[in-house]
């Protein structure tokens, strides 16, 4: 039996594999087997570098996540547009505090009568809403004093009397005044006059007769007067003990008509004047009169 030379190499120079087969007369020949390509051959033919590491197929493979052929996991969609375009991104809080101003603003207008019950489903079908946010700011209205909760009803607002008001001026004056008259003695009179803006907005507002419109312009006149003492907690107490003072009194007219709102804003003009020329009796007179009036 003759013996086999050497096995021939490929030109790559790797070997070829023989393996025995038996051919159809019975005798044994060798059957070849394609060579394997090497790594670096198969790099060159891809582009590679030497040592590189070839690129993943996405991202679950760079991760080592084996999927197996399983769909991939959704990912958290990326907001398309720029936020404040389109639709809101927070709604639900949206509506409820649209709904507050709202109940607030009736509540000052009179419109919601003290002593009465009003229930959700009743409020949110006339704002145009669920009764979900209606109980949510009511709620909130239930914390600051304005209305109490009735058990399966709804809620009852508040009958306030004279006395109530009374102390609530009395409390303004006491957080209010000293931190004015400490202004006063300290701001120059160029200070005072960049508020005169806001005065006049409250005679404008006192002009149209809605105590509701003039409710909020006189709240924002007192907050950028105490925001220059740069103190935010006594800015957010003064203004909800302000908001309280400003609610109708129970079994009386809604408070005061279009002549009373013009007085009072022009409360605020002097005001300005007697701080600019720092004169401080006239600044403690004038805010103890104007809190006595609401």
């Amino acid at each position: 039996m003759e013996q086999a030379g050497p096995r021939p190499r490929d030109p790559q120079g790797s070997t070829e594999v023989e393996a025995e087969t038996e051919s159809p007369e019975g005798l044994a020949r060798p059957a070849r087997v394609p060579h394997q390509p090497r790594v670096a051959d198969v790099n060159r033919e891809r582009g590679l570098a030497a040592g590189a590491v070839r690129p993943a197929r996405d991202a679950d493979t760079a991760r080592g996540e084996h999927t197996h052929g399983e769909p991939p996991i959704p990912r958290p969609r990326v907001a398309e547009r720029p936020l404040g375009e389109g639709r809101p991104v927070v709604q639900r809080a949206s509506v409820r505090g649209q709904i507050l101003d709202a109940l607030r603003a009736a509540l000052v207008a009179g419109e919601l009568t003290p002593g009465e019950v009003y229930s959700g489903p009743a409020l949110g079908e006339r704002f145009g809403v669920s009764a979900t946010p209606v109980r949510e700011a009511m709620q909130q209205l239930a914390l600051e004093g304005a209305v109490e909760v009735v058990p399966n009803r709804g809620f009852r607002v508040v009958e306030r009397g004279a006395r109530e008001l009374a102390e609530l001026a009395e409390i303004r004056a006491l957080i209010e005044i000293p931190v004015v008259l400490r202004l006063a003695r300290t701001l120059p009179a160029a200070r005072w006059t960049e508020l005169r803006p806001l005065a006049e907005e409250t005679a404008r507002a006192a002009a149209s007769g809605c105590r509701a419109t003039y409710a909020e312009a006189d709240r924002a006149f007192h907050r950028a007067v105490l925001g220059l003492a740069g103190n935010e907690q006594l800015v957010r107490i003064a203004e909800d003990l302000h908001r309280r003072a400003q609610w109708p009194l129970g079994g009386e007219p809604v408070g005061r008509g279009r002549t009373g709102l013009m007085a009072d804003a022009a409360v605020h003009l002097a005001l300005l004047d007697a701080l600019a020329a720092q004169d401080l009796n006239a600044v403690q007179a004038l805010l103890q009169k104007h809190f006595a009036g609401g």
